[in-house]
């Protein structure tokens, strides 16, 4: 074969292979076999071999590229991928459509409403036709470039079809078909491999991976749902749009339905409830739009959501299985939780074992016993949750569950605070199961900020009975710790670096870390701002800690009950001897407050200072540190590798600084 007949070829087989997939994916009317179009690529592959020069990047065989070395880009999305506001009954629906109404003070305008893919939200930008980025949601200003993995999507065209925007950013949902997941998962248990719960995690699991040829194994689909900019090419509204992505090679999903009526809207959600089971795929609701654009420009978006468009769940899926037994669990705080050990069974393509039943008095609601067969749903097609007993299926052998009076990790009582309250704990507060949550909350970032210790770590320290309370593991020698599993001596150096530094931290970090009941990271601030010392807190009465303005009457009780325990005081002591700062440093500021009142955000790696120091000197100039930007933010300070918040601070044109830059103007006001 000569070049021009290698050209010639490759041209027929290309448009012949791009003609099957839209034949295939997108008008689900397929006219060869798998067999026969696989032929045509492995032809294809073999000319392009022998006449390299002649591949170009759209062509079907360059679907798999490179493994991606790194982490995954971030990308900023031109237009915002917003989420859709939640309904859950009829009512809410159309309290929704009476607000669009009188927002646009019109009675009459059509709806379209459409299946809601329970899947992975994606951005897919085409160039002139062709496509040169995928892009996860991420926080909906910012995603991640998977492009190499998106590639691999057979059912995403890599060119598409004219007529097109000459930039187009096209959105829609990635997941599987029922029956490819599970085959998938199939083969993955064969190769010993481990499988996935559920078409949606497998959908997301499968998008991060970095080999795409792993990606490319993976039966993943794309279907449209919507557009976030498009150059070049206008529609008037939102059913012509799909027609047009038809045409373009897009697929978009059946069952779209143009409404004239909210109720019309509603008739074609319970059509959809109805049939979602005999759908190839799984979806979790339906979505009602207004069809219009120029009424969709005039309703606007929330900083959350778009005005114009709603998500209405569909009930929660339900499945009939038998409780084996119950089984306690205690939280980091103490809490006993009864958990029920459940005979497996499949609840909408996830295989439910266990579900929480909160707490001992819902085990009394509920009236349920060992050996029950029970109704249990996916709350929000998410959180397993039992229902309800199916009494009349009883057969006379079940056990009423007895509420333990001991904890089931270290034999201690357990009892409730108050009568009112409904949760039993146990009473011990060196009990192993706490200690294990408690220290990883002590050594997160937020509180003590230990590097290295993390569950692996906690788990061997607790298992091996080498820490018996917090304060323990400043005892810990590079001996103790070289003997736990993969500790060398460059890992050792590291943790025990890592605990020394933690002794320095101030006084609201360790109140933090501590794990006080009711006690979060703001209110421990406040805490030692007030008293700056452990000794100064632990002697503070209910009614003196009662009159600080953030501070209520249960958290008051929680802590005086805390410093009370015998326990703690043997914790704190040995805390201070082992050389812990116990104190807060409260810089006195000189002239004016220059942030009093302002919000500020801190976004990226500060080099200066920890995100934790840097809240402070915004508290100490009288401003307030948050963690999320909004019109109402004041101020953003970045670091290095700013993220989403940086972005979003841009568009919403706050005010914007860097590390240095914040320092020079307010790091003067203070001593």
């Amino acid at each position: 074969m000569d070049r021009a007949e290698a050209r010639k070829t490759i041209e027929q087989l290309r448009e012949a292979l791009l003609q099957h997939d839209y034949l295939y994916y997108v008008l689900a009317q397929p006219e060869i076999t798998d067999t026969d179009y696989d032929k045509k690529l492995r032809e294809l592959e073999n000319i392009e071999k022998q006449f390299p020069d002649l591949i170009v990047p759209d062509s079907p065989t360059q679907r798999v590229g490179g493994m991606l070395v790194g982490a995954f880009p971030s990308v900023p999305h031109r237009s915002p991928m917003l989420s859709l506001t939640n309904a859950y009954n009829e009512n809410e629906v159309l309290e929704w459509d009476d607000r669009l109404r009188k927002a646009l003070g019109i009675t009459e305008f059509n709806y379209v409403t459409e299946p809601k893919i329970d899947g992975v939200s994606l951005s897919l930008i085409y160039e002139n036709g062709v496509l040169v980025r995928g892009v996860t949601r991420g926080d909906g200003d910012t995603g991640e470039d998977i492009t190499l993995t998106v590639r691999t999507i057979r059912s995403i065209p890599l060119r598409l079809r004219p007529p097109f925007p000459t930039f187009f950013d096209v959105r829609g949902e990635v997941y599987m078909d029922r029956k490819d997941f599970a085959r998938m998962n199939t083969q993955l248990e064969k190769q010993g491999e481990e499988s996935f719960a559920n078409p949606r995690n497998a959908a997301a699991g499968s998008l991060r991976q970095k080999d795409p040829a792993v990606a490319a194994s993976r039966p993943l689909r794309f279907l449209v749902h919507s557009f976030g900019v498009a150059e070049g090419l206008n529609w008037a509204n939102h059913y012509d749009f799909l027609k047009a992505c038809t045409v373009m090679g897009l697929p978009v999903p059946p069952y779209n339905q143009r409404c004239d009526t909210v109720m019309e809207c509603m008739r074609h959600c319970r059509f959809l409830e109805r049939e979602r089971d005999s759908l190839a795929y799984d979806i979790d609701g339906a979505v009602l739009k207004v069809n219009d654009f120029r009424l969709r420009e005039r309703t606007g978006s929330t900083h959350k959501s778009p005005r114009w468009a709603i998500a209405y769940k569909f009930a929660a899926q339900q499945g009939l299985t038998q409780i084996l037994d119950i089984k306690a669990s205690v939280g980091r705080t103490g809490t006993i939780t009864p958990v029920a050990k459940l005979k497996p069974v499949s609840v909408g393509g996830v295989t439910i074992s266990s579900a929480t039943l909160h707490n001992f008095d819902e085990i009394k609601r509920l009236g349920v016993k060992i050996g029950d067969p029970v109704i249990v749903q996916r709350a929000g097609d998410v959180i397993p949750k039992v229902l309800k007993v199916v009494e009349e299926q009883r057969t006379g052998k079940e056990k009423v569950f007895q509420v333990p009076e001991e904890c089931p990790v270290c034999d201690s009582p357990i009892a409730k605070e108050k009568e009112i309250e409904v949760a039993y704990r146990c009473t011990n507060p060196g009990c192993p199961a706490q200690l294990m949550r408690g220290l990883l909350h002590y050594a997160s970032r937020e509180a003590m900020d230990i590097d290295g210790m993390g569950e692996a770590l906690v788990n061997q320290l607790v298992e091996r009975k080498m820490i018996r309370d917090i304060a323990d593991i400043y005892s810990l020698t590079k001996k103790d710790i070289s003997r736990l599993e993969l500790y060398a001596d460059k890992r050792t150096d590291n943790l025990l670096k890592a605990l020394q530094r933690s002794k320095t931290r101030a006084l609201s970090r360790l109140l933090f870390g501590l794990g006080i009941r009711h006690v979060g990271e703001k209110a421990a601030y406040v805490l030692a701002q007030q008293y700056r010392t452990m000794p100064a807190l632990m002697e503070a009465t209910e009614p003196q800690l009662r009159a600080i303005h953030e501070v209520g009457p249960v958290m008051a009780k929680s802590l005086v009950s805390y410093f009370g325990f015998p326990t703690t005081r043997t914790v704190l002591n040995k805390l201070r001897r082992a050389g812990l700062t116990m104190e807060e440093k409260v810089a006195e500021v000189k002239g004016p407050q220059l942030l009093a009142g302002k919000t500020v955000v801190f976004t990226g790696e500060l080099e200066s200072m920890s995100r934790s120091e840097a809240e402070a000197k915004v508290r100490q100039l009288g401003g307030n540190p948050t963690g999320s930007v909004s019109a109402k933010t004041d101020l953003v300070v970045t670091g290095n590798a700013p993220g989403s918040k940086f972005t979003k601070a841009r568009k919403l044109g706050v005010k914007v600084l860097t590390e240095k830059e914040f320092l020079a103007k307010y790091d003067g006001q203070q001593n």
